[in-house]
């Protein structure tokens, strides 16, 4: 068998699309802009390729694009004052803090500082809430492009059996509440998971989020799953840096039935969900019915 593979750029292009025609309807019927703010601390080189990314898709989308570099020395109360700024700021309908943040940060007080309305990231206390409780929350943007690409795909998951590998607040643990929020029958499994093949190898999808090149080999996966990696890992290979998933990609490809590549699959998606919500965020603050075709 040979897997289909699942080309994240193409389901990024057509929701990117969807975004620029509502944000074309906001401008034209209710003279509305979305705005979006993005801060990022420090000088590291990886954050900030991410970060002229976003700005230059939100440009191309038609909404505003804010951006806050800041020092690597910024104290926790000059960001707080910041982010106090972009919340009573009413042109910016989402604010993004880049992560990771400078070790003197407190990351938790900092996103749980933004304004839950305006949190397109989706990671404030008060939206993970929400989620796992299975009322209105702001997704975050990589778990909310994943199961868009999973039913884009598969249709109805209604009964599949589910396998998230990694428990992170970011992708695993919000990944299984989306899943079983589609009727999934989800485990989620981790470093410390007793026999982590024979668990894989149950899954109808599989998930893996855990950070580690080519932790998971073809022979781990059920014959004709779907894969989605979501694991972007740079790895030296032949005298070159090149970039991998957590899945060996080569020997998954022989046995799934779908599977997403590293790079070209999830990882577009989670740029056009964060313009998709900064979207759904402005026509909530402004009263407007959320926007069809960018959230669940």
């Amino acid at each position: 068998m040979t897997a289909q593979i699942i080309d994240g750029k193409a389901f990024s292009t057509q929701l990117r699309s969807r975004v620029a025609g509502h944000v074309t309807r906001l401008k034209e019927e209710h003279g509305i802009t979305p705005g979006l703010a993005v801060v990022l601390v420090g000088d590291d080189p990886a954050p900030e390729v991410y970060v002229r990314n976003k700005g230059r898709q939100t440009i191309e989308a038609g909404m505003n694009s804010l951006e806050h570099k800041l020092p690597t020395e910024t104290s926790q109360a000059d960001l707080f004052a910041l982010i106090e700024q972009l919340n009573s700021d009413p042109v910016i309908h989402g604010i993004l803090v880049q992560l990771p943040l400078p070790k003197h940060l407190n990351a938790d007080l900092v996103i749980n500082a933004i304004d839950t309305a305006k949190d397109v990231d989706g990671f404030h206390v008060s939206n993970v809430g929400l989620l796992g409780t299975g009322q209105n929350a702001m997704i975050p943007c990589t778990p909310l492009g994943c199961l868009m690409v999973m039913r884009g795909h598969l249709g109805d998951l209604s009964g599949l059996e589910a396998v998230v590998v990694g428990r992170s607040n970011i992708v695993g643990k919000p990944m299984a509440q989306l899943l079983l929020g589609d009727n999934c029958t989800v485990t989620i499994a981790h470093s410390h998971t007793r026999d982590l093949a024979s668990i894989c190898r149950r899954a109808d999808i599989l998930v893996a989020a855990i950070g580690r090149p080519e932790m998971i080999p073809g022979d781990w996966i059920k014959p004709g799953a779907t894969v989605i990696d979501v694991g972007i890992n740079r790895i030296a290979r032949h005298g070159k840096q090149q970039l991998v998933g957590d899945v060996d990609f080569s020997s998954a490809a022989e046995i799934a039935g779908a599977i997403t590549p590293v790079p070209g699959g999830v990882g577009p998606m989670t740029i056009a969900c964060l313009l998709a919500n900064t979207v759904t965020a402005c026509c909530r603050a402004n009263g407007l019915p959320a926007p069809e075709g960018l959230t669940l």
